[in-house]
C-alpha cells in the first residue's frame, strides 16, 4: 500500500469509529422507544405512541444516512477496480456493493413503514 492509500484507509476508519458512536446512540434510542411502545400498549397513552413513532423515524433516518455512506464507499471501491485486479477481488467487491445496495434499500423500506404505520401494526427491527 502507498502512503496515500494508508492515509485514505485511516480516514475511513475514523469515520467508521464515529459511526460506531452513532450506533451506540441508536441502541439507547431504541431501548427508550421500546419503553414508550410498551407504555402505549399497556396504558393506551397516545403521547407515548407519538414519541415512539417519532423516535423510530429518527432512528431509521439516521440508519438510512449511514447505509448510504456505506453504499457510496462500496461504489467507490467498485470504481477503483483496475483491470489488473484478480477475479476474486473483483467478485468480492461486487458482492460487497450488492450487499450495501440491498441494506440501503431495506433501510428506505423500514423508514417508509415507520412513517406510514400510525397504528404500530408492524414490528420494525434492524441489524
Amino acid at each position: 500500500m502507498t502512503v496515500e492509500e494508508i492515509n485514505n484507509r485511516l480516514k475511513e476508519l475514523n469515520i467508521e469509529d464515529f459511526i460506531w458512536i452513532i450506533y451506540i446512540g441508536i441502541i439507547a434510542l431504541s431501548y427508550y422507544s421500546n419503553y414508550l411502545e410498551r407504555n402505549y400498549f399497556l396504558t393506551n397513552n397516545i403521547e407515548s405512541r407519538n414519541k415512539y413513532r417519532n423516535i423510530i423515524i429518527i432512528i431509521f433516518t439516521i440508519l438510512v444516512i449511514v447505509y448510504l455512506y456505506f453504499l457510496k464507499d462500496s461504489f467507490d471501491s467498485v470504481k477503483s477496480l483496475k483491470p489488473s485486479d484478480n477475479k476474486e477481488k473483483k467478485n468480492l467487491i461486487y458482492l460487497s456493493f450488492a450487499a450495501s445496495l440491498l441494506i440501503a434499500v431495506s433501510g428506505f423500506i423500514f423508514l417508509y413503514i415507520a412513517i406510514k404505520d400510525e397504528d404500530l401494526n408492524v414490528e420494525l427491527a434492524f441489524n
